[in-house]
């Protein structure tokens, strides 16, 4: 870990612990560096996993673009300034008041994936572009997004037709490859079926001029990932061999705001229990660790006198636990660690998506404060 301990400190004596630092820097270099790897791509970086206003100011500055799902996430890319029109809404299931809101807010492009769908978007048809999310499973996924949206591929065409049989105008295809996606080859499949489906609309008179590939470019957390330039060369290549003059969108979260954030927690409490020492910290599961539960995600974890280099004494068998009166809350077990004291810090990087942003209140303890550092 490359760690600033002196201004870790001087933060925790500033604003207390738990602290999440949140570099908006990193965010914005994130996002260049997945700009670089997939050139003519529109990135709509995804609030779902980090939706702080600092993020979203920081990348409309330099031009970025927004995916957003619910009317919150409305609110804050409006309370940032940013431009509607370069939004788009992309949760397949809404209700009508989720597509007026967004609507009224100015943007127009959503999506749909089934049937049901499509009556919503009747009373607003002369305003509403559409794209029509299919389905690719794929188990070596973290988080496989399409076991729960999306139209098969296979039954794709006569959803489409549906679509333009009721006057909605279709605009293109999305789809999700799968979260935290190591094989970025399933890119490059899903690419492929959709050159096909828009083959088979042209086929039938269906002008498709738009292709959304999701998100799902991986970070590094307790291993290193390949780099995006590598990650994303196959899939480049394919785009721009498969879909020349076609507008090409990128709904990116994870990668970006991922290594964007660093939390910094205390330990309020220890004791020993058959043979361990349990350590008590300030933030645990239903707090910024919550990613453990609901993205099925590790972080790194380490005392800060450790990294500082401090001479720690022995290691020994311990135990990691949340401030929570809930046996559940506990971050990690069986974790060799050096003996620490009340009042000590911890530290966890690349703690900047499904954390703060899943996290709760639950035991009335607040979600953990976090701090732009840049």
């Amino acid at each position: 870990m490359n760690i600033d301990s002196t201004r870790i400190r001087s933060l925790v004596a500033e604003h207390g612990a738990p602290l999440l630092m949140l570099s908006t820097r990193t965010a914005v270099a994130q996002y260049r560096s997945l700009q670089a790897a997939l050139p003519g791509v529109l990135l709509h970086y995804a609030l779902k996993p980090l939706p702080h206003p600092a993020v979203v100011s920081a990348l409309k500055e330099i031009g970025g673009w927004f995916d957003l799902a619910t009317n919150g996430e409305v609110d804050v890319v409006r309370g940032c300034g940013v431009d509607p029109e370069r939004c788009i809404q992309t949760h397949p299931i809404k209700r009508d008041g989720d597509i007026r809101y967004t609507l009224d807010f100015g943007c127009k492009t959503f999506v749909f994936d089934n049937p049901y769908e499509l009556p919503k978007f009747l009373p607003y048809k002369d305003k509403v572009e559409l794209m029509m999310r299919l389905s690719f499973r794929n188990k070596e996924a973290q988080c496989d997004l399409s076991a729960k949206f999306g139209v098969q591929p296979a039954e794709a065409m006569e959803l489409l037709r549906k679509a333009v049989g009721m006057g909605l105008k279709v605009r293109g295809l999305s789809f999700h490859a799968g979260s935290q996606l190591m094989n970025h080859y399933k890119y490059v499949e899903a690419v492929t079926t959709c050159r096909q489906i828009f083959n088979l609309a042209a086929l039938e008179g269906i002008p498709l001029d738009t292709l959304d590939i999701g998100g799902g470019f991986p970070a590094s957390y307790t291993e290193s990932v390949m780099p995006i330039q590598q990650y994303c060369q196959p899939l480049a290549a394919e785009l721009a061999r498969l879909f020349p003059n076609v507008r090409l969108i990128a709904e990116p979260g994870r990668f970006i705001s991922a290594p964007s954030m660093t939390l910094v927690a205390s330990v309020m409490g220890k004791a020993e229990r058959q043979g361990r020492m349990w350590y008590y910290l300030d933030d645990g599961l239903y707090g910024s660790y919550s990613g453990k539960l609901f993205d099925h995600a590790d972080y790194k974890f380490a005392p800060l006198k450790k990294l500082e280099g401090k001479d720690c004494g022995p290691e020994r068998l311990s135990v990691v636990s949340g401030p929570t009166c809930d046996s559940i809350d506990v971050i990690y077990r069986d974790i060799e660690l050096p003996e620490m004291e009340v009042g000590d810090l911890v530290v966890s990087p690349t703690m900047g998506a499904y954390t703060w942003a899943s996290a709760t209140e639950f035991n009335f303890f607040p979600r953990t404060k976090v701090v732009a550092i840049d």
